[in-house]
């Protein structure tokens, strides 16, 4: 669950990978940013509308991995990229399971309904439009068969990047921005 000033550190390390022309490659598996009030009084929703802006900018192809979990607008500020690709078990989604049950029935054994009601998996994320690529994990999860499931990730990401080389900065940032603004409309279009 990073912190506002892991936000900004992500930052400065893109802004240099901006800097020197080389591609973004971030691995993301969180709940959400901490929430913290501590990390609130530091700018924590600045933090995240600032990295989610900038990740929107940048001009340098971007690749984003969801590993196991996508929480909330802390994982958001850090998958604004080119690519986002999931892996087959992940799960991407604006509250925990637990969190929408305690919300909605105010009962957190109802969990497994929430999650099916909310349709986090990498399955619906690309059904959906909001993920590119699912990235199949070996038999049993990623954590059975780890060496495979990164040669699958690694092959994935070298995939998204090939797609994406030889494109100037302004035509990186403008499919990037594209790819989001539409992403609402993909949703509306489903769902009706």
């Amino acid at each position: 669950m990073p912190h506002p000033e892991g936000y900004r550190k992500a930052l400065r390390v893109m802004r240099l990978a901006a800097k020197y022309n080389r591609p973004i490659v971030c691995l993301l598996d969180t709940q959400g940013a901490y929430p913290g009030i501590g990390a609130e009084e530091r700018g924590q929703a600045e933090a995240i509308a600032r990295s989610t802006d900038v990740c929107l900018g940048l001009g340098v192809p971007s690749v984003t991995v969801i590993l196991g979990e996508g929480g909330s607008g802390g994982a958001i500020a850090l998958a604004a990229a080119n690519r986002v690709l999931m892996l087959e078990h992940a799960i991407y989604s604006v509250i925990s399971p637990e969190g929408a049950a305690s919300i909605l029935w105010r009962d957190t054994s109802k969990a497994q309904e929430a999650a099916t009601n909310m349709k986090i998996t990498a399955q619906d994320m690309v059904r959906f439009g909001v993920i590119d690529t699912v990235v199949t994990e070996p038999t049993g999860g990623a954590h059975r068969d780890p060496p495979a499931a990164i040669a699958a990730t690694g092959e994935a990401i070298a995939n998204a990047l090939a797609e994406l080389r030889g494109l100037d900065r302004e035509t990186v940032r403008k499919q990037r921005r594209e790819k989001f603004l539409n992403m609402g409309r993909t949703i509306g279009r489903i769902a009706s």
